[in-house]
């Protein structure tokens, strides 16, 4: 990352300013800026400016790109610095500010505010004054799209923050009341709902039409694929609410699974952001451009304590001369050097699966085998088989990587592997877990959830967002704390990172109503306070 880019300082209400000029990125279908020099409440959402009903679907291409944002410097901040690293995928090798930053849990507001106000100005604004343009009504059809986009990219960021404003959005200039999470979550099922019946019922009528396809990232057009990426992502919201309200999980994730219009489940399901224009896959950025990232230490002792065939698919080979032609990866939280002392561990596959031109990966259907194995585990109605869906989730992710090994979901005996720094023996750690891959039906509930989301959690790479909130909801994968802990006693270190801190911006232009999302979460705003499905409770 370069310096001068992650250390701007934002201007007070830079976020409201997003929302209020929201409509301005429509007309232009670009990136949204930065506007760093104004001073407004960023929830408040006026001024729409008119398309022409033959030039609504141009604000789209944006919309999807934005929901991991399409520039590696936004993305980096948004995601890579928090939710890769905390996931257990990834850590940096960049010793940033020195040493005093997000992988060592000094919270860094600068940072982190990015994720919150890039995405209600490039989503939420976006969606709303496509629904104050009349696009409800207008065009279902894309009104259905542009609500499955604002919950997929709406959950993110309450998966990480706790209560959001959500339900007023756009209603007021100043003053943007906050939702419980719970509130929040409710409102998501609705907005499926309403997804899902409407492009059922346009594909009823019109069973060849793609008005869409011209707009479209993600499927080209095709609604039947939409609808299945809908049901998946109520099937993946049901399951993260599990826990915290069984009664709701439960009617959503059954819901989700009788639906006609079925889940994600063939190859050519996987729901990914191809780009358009400009778009550079921004992990390739990251890796390349700004050389900021390497494999993380709970990646190597998972991938390579399983010989897992994925491995060299998702990173390259060290080069350090200490452990050339091996795997290895860097222990969250360790003391790092400048570059270029842990340049030679290794790096992201960028010259075959993180490309300039990749697709970013937004859900697949390995994840939706590993949710439907859970449910089953629940005793869902319609979920199946907890151990066919198990192994035809790592079958399922092994076929999208193009790896095989026939012998793997029946290996009982390799386990994860400890960690060994070859540069500091301060950061070394012993094995954290024992899980086995082979499917043991005599095995406790809580074991195969642990098989499962072990499994879940290396399919879905590079998603850490997602991987990050299974493992603060389930405790799994089992993963290396942190080396060092810069909270100053607000974050355990054996727990880890349960969220992040609302930015300072929040304070200053809509404290009154931050002071009640405060009072929703129910603790401190640091990164020790647990969401509201992230309950401390057993699995089962």
């Amino acid at each position: 990352m370069k310096s001068k880019n992650i250390n701007n300082t934002f201007r007070i209400g830079q976020m409201w300013l997003y929302l209020l000029l929201a409509s301005l990125t429509i007309a232009s279908s670009s990136c949204t800026k930065d506007f760093e020099d104004y001073n407004t409440d960023p929830t408040g959402i006026n001024g729409a400016q008119l398309l022409p009903d033959n030039n609504i679907g141009a604000f789209f291409p944006n919309l999807q790109v934005s929901i991991f944002n399409s520039t590696r410097q936004q993305y980096q901040i948004m995601q890579n610095l928090n939710a890769d690293c905390y996931s257990g995928y990834m850590m940096s090798n960049n010793p940033f500010n020195p040493d005093v930053n997000n992988m060592n849990y000094f919270l860094t507001d600068r940072w982190n505010s990015r994720v919150f106000t890039r995405i209600y100005g490039d989503v939420m604004g976006g969606v709303s004054n496509l629904a104050k343009q009349g696009l409800k009504t207008s065009k279902p059809d894309f009104w259905a799209i542009a609500l499955i986009l604002k919950v997929e990219a709406m959950h993110r960021v309450t998966d990480k923050f706790g209560p959001i404003p959500y339900s007023k959005v756009g209603d007021f200039v100043l003053n943007t009341p906050y939702d419980s999470q719970k509130d929040v979550y409710g409102l998501f099922f609705k907005q499926l709902d309403t997804a899902v019946t409407t492009l059922q019922t346009f594909v009823a009528a019109t069973p060849t039409a793609k008005p869409f396809q011209k707009f479209d990232l993600v499927y080209s057009g095709d609604y039947n694929r939409w609808i299945k990426l809908a049901n998946s992502l109520r099937l993946r919201l049901a399951i993260h609410i599990a826990k915290v309200d069984p009664a709701m999980a439960k009617i959503e994730g059954e819901k989700a699974l009788s639906n006609t219009g079925q889940l994600l489940s063939a190859s050519g399901d996987i729901a990914q952001v191809a780009g358009t224009g400009a778009y550079q896959n921004p992990l390739y950025g990251i890796a390349i451009s700004y050389n900021d990232i390497r494999m993380g230490a709970a990646a190597e002792s998972y991938l390579v304590g399983y010989n897992d065939p994925r491995l060299p698919k998702y990173f390259l080979p060290a080069t350090d001369p200490l452990m050339v032609g091996t795997y290895k990866g860097i222990r969250i939280g360790s003391k790092i050097p400048a570059k270029p002392g842990y340049n030679g561990f290794s790096g992201l596959n960028t010259t075959a699966s993180f490309t300039a031109s990749a697709p970013m990966i937004m859900m697949t259907p390995a994840e939706v085998y590993f949710l439907k194995a859970e449910a089953a585990l629940r005793n869902w109605t319609g979920a199946g088989d907890a151990k066919t869906n198990y192994e035809s989730g790592i079958t399922t992710s092994f076929s999208q990587w193009g790896v095989s090994n026939a012998a793997y979901v029946n290996d009982a005996i390799s386990l994860p592997t400890g960690y060994a720094d070859p540069k500091s023996a301060l950061n070394n750690s012993a094995r954290v877990s024992t899980v086995t891959i082979k499917w043991d039906p005599l095995a406790s509930n809580e074991l195969m959830l642990e098989k499962i989301i072990t499994q879940k959690w290396i399919a879905m790479f590079p998603e850490g967002q997602e991987a990050w909130t299974e493992f603060r909801r389930t405790g799994y994968p089992k993963l290396f704390t942190v080396v060092t802990n810069n909270s100053n006693g607000t974050i355990n270190t054996d727990i880890q990172i349960r969220r992040l801190a609302y930015p300072s911006t929040e304070y200053s232009t809509n404290g009154k109503e931050l002071q009640i999302g405060l009072n929703l979460l129910g603790g401190p705003d640091d990164g020790g306070t647990r969401v509201w499905w992230d309950v401390n409770k057993p699995n089962f």
